[in-house]
C-alpha cells in the first residue's frame, strides 16, 4: 500500500493528502520541504532521501474557498463512526430520516448509517411514524473533515488538523 504524506500551504494550513511519491516530488524538484519523516525511505541508484509525512509548500497556494465534504458511503460512515444511529449497532446501509419516496432530499442533514434490521423496520415511514430515535442529528461535517474521513491520520498530522470534530 502506498504511504501518504499531508502537504500544508506555506501558511501551515492543511491543504491536501497526497501519495508519498508525489510529496518526495514535491521536495526534489524544490517546491516543498519536509517538515515530518515516516522513518523509510526512497532508494535511488546513488541516493536515498526520508519518506515523509508531512511537507510544506515553499509558496503560498490561494484557495478561492473552503472545500466542502463530498456526500458519500464511506463519509456518512466515517461521520456516524461506522455505528447505526437508531440503535447503535455496526452500520451496513445508509439510511434517509425523511424518506425520497415521501420528499426527503439526499443531503448531510437527511442522511445516517443504520444497521440492516433498523433499516428494514423503518421502511419509508417518518421516524415519528415509529419508535426508532436518532442518537444524534445529522449534519454536514466541517471543512476539515475530508482528512478524518480519508481514515486513521498519523499522529504527527494532529498539529496542524486539530482534533477529531466531524460534525459542526
Amino acid at each position: 500500500m502506498m504511504s501518504r504524506a499531508l502537504v500544508l500551504n506555506a501558511s501551515y494550513e492543511a491543504l491536501a493528502i497526497v501519495s508519498s511519491r508525489r510529496a518526495i516530488s514535491l521536495v526534489l524538484c524544490n517546491k516543498a520541504e519536509v517538515l515530518h519523516e515516516t522513518g523509510d525511505y526512497f532508494h535511488s541508484e546513488r541516493c536515498v532521501f526520508p519518506e515523509p509525512s508531512v511537507i510544506r509548500l515553499k509558496y503560498y497556494v490561494k484557495v478561492p474557498f473552503p472545500k466542502r465534504v463530498a456526500l458519500t458511503r464511506r463519509a456518512v460512515f466515517a461521520r456516524d463512526n461506522y455505528r447505526c444511529q437508531y440503535c447503535g449497532a455496526p452500520a451496513e446501509n445508509i439510511d434517509h430520516v425523511v424518506p425520497k419516496s415521501r420528499g426527503g432530499g439526499h443531503s448531510w442533514d437527511n442522511v445516517v448509517a443504520s444497521c440492516k434490521p433498523c433499516n428494514s423496520r423503518k421502511e419509508d415511514r417518518f421516524l415519528h411514524e415509529t419508535n426508532f430515535v436518532l442518537r444524534r442529528a445529522p449534519m454536514q461535517p466541517r471543512a476539515k473533515a475530508w482528512i478524518w474521513l480519508l481514515g486513521n491520520p498519523r499522529d504527527e498530522w494532529l498539529p496542524y488538523i486539530g482534533e477529531p470534530s466531524i460534525s459542526a
